[in-house]
């Protein structure tokens, strides 16, 4: 019994060895970096346009330079949108996302693949900021 189990894991060794396995990344997104803001407190988004295409998956990453909290508000986008998931610090979020908060210096990634074509609207939601230009356009293709 011992020289069969011995000859079966020599057999696995022998094929590992002659057909090794081919593990990849799984990197089938397109990243999309936005910055909230800037370091000298303009309010606006950078860049502040942007073209999806229906049915790819992307990351956005999103950070806030600025000394003051900013809102990354895309209410009508998130709902045409499947969102896979959101990732902030060590907290990861799953399901429907309307709205990010970023406080100074945050950052976070939201994964998601948009669905249903059109052209939103995305704003700071805070007070002045959406009236003083921090607002931006996304179309969904």
């Amino acid at each position: 019994m011992k020289l069969k189990n011995l000859f079966i894991i020599l057999l696995i060794c022998v094929i590992s060895f002659n057909f090794p396995l081919k593990v990849e990344a799984n990197i089938d997104f397109e990243t999309v970096n936005i910055s909230l803001g800037n370091t000298q407190g303009e309010l606006k988004f950078i860049p502040n346009q942007f073209d999806f295409k229906a049915g790819q998956k992307y990351k956005l990453i999103l950070d806030n330079p600025s000394p003051e909290k900013h809102y990354f508000t895309a209410k009508d986008f998130a709902d045409a949108s499947w969102t896979q998931k959101v990732q902030a610090g060590k907290v990861e979020i799953k399901g429907a996302i309307h709205e990010l908060e970023l406080k100074p210096e945050g950052n976070a990634e939201w994964v998601f693949i948009p669905e249903k074509q059109g052209i939103y609207q995305l704003y700071c939601s805070i007070k002045g900021h959406k009236e003083a230009g921090m607002t931006g356009k996304i179309t969904i293709n």
